[in-house]
């Protein structure tokens, strides 16, 4: 999508403000709570499918096997930021690279994997980084759409929601706090991992 939006085109600024405005709302409780009405048994999503012709719709919160899917896909939906960083990382890149790798007669697909990606690869490197703190963090949308239980056979129990309910629900302090350091040992682990294997993708300049 930052690849698209990079494009020249007309109209391109109002597609950007489009893309990003699901980062704004996207975390908010008043988006969790319009989200969990979409995907119940009567809600909009069904209706519309309805018409469509299907039958037997599931309801999709209450239902397991898609309550999660439920929640990645308004994660999804909320990929606005990533773009936004996307498209500034591309907007650093010299036009000037793109010219004379077309002059030698590197085609669009070699200049994406010589140019556009080994320049892009410490942006990528953030990305990846924000995002994975992002993914253990993720606290709001599944208490919310989970009714703050971690939904039908905890298929929407995230780790965080855990941590909630055994320190504020069941008052359990100690094992909340164990769950915690817990929690930061594994994201500064993996942190750790994805800096340290960055020695060996990202590029910090041409010739590198």
């Amino acid at each position: 999508v930052a690849m698209l939006m990079n494009q020249k085109l007309r109209g391109v600024p109002f597609y950007r403000a489009v893309y990003y405005i699901p980062t704004l709302l996207g975390g908010s409780i008043a988006i969790a709570v319009l989200w969990r009405k979409l995907f119940e048994k009567d809600g909009l999503v069904n209706g519309f499918l309805a018409i469509l012709g299907f039958t037997d719709l599931p309801g999709w919160i209450t239902n397991p096997n898609f309550a999660l899917g439920t929640l990645i896909l308004l994660t999804v939906w909320q990929f606005g930021s990533s773009m936004i960083i996307f498209l500034a990382g591309l907007k650093q890149i010299p036009q000037e690279y793109y010219d004379a790798a077309s002059v030698d007669g590197a085609n669009r697909v070699r200049q994406f994997f010589s140019i556009t990606i080994p320049l892009l690869s410490p942006v990528i490197l953030f990305n990846l980084v924000i995002q994975i703190i992002g993914a253990f963090q993720a606290f709001t949308q599944a208490y919310i759409i989970g009714g703050g239980r971690g939904g039908v056979l905890n298929s929407t129990l995230f780790y965080t929601l855990h941590m909630y309910i055994q320190g504020w629900t069941y008052h359990e302090m100690g094992y909340a706090s164990a769950m915690a350091w817990v929690l930061l040992i594994i994201i500064g682990s993996i942190t750790f991992i994805v800096f340290r294997s960055s020695n060996m993708w990202v590029s910090y300049g041409v010739g590198e």
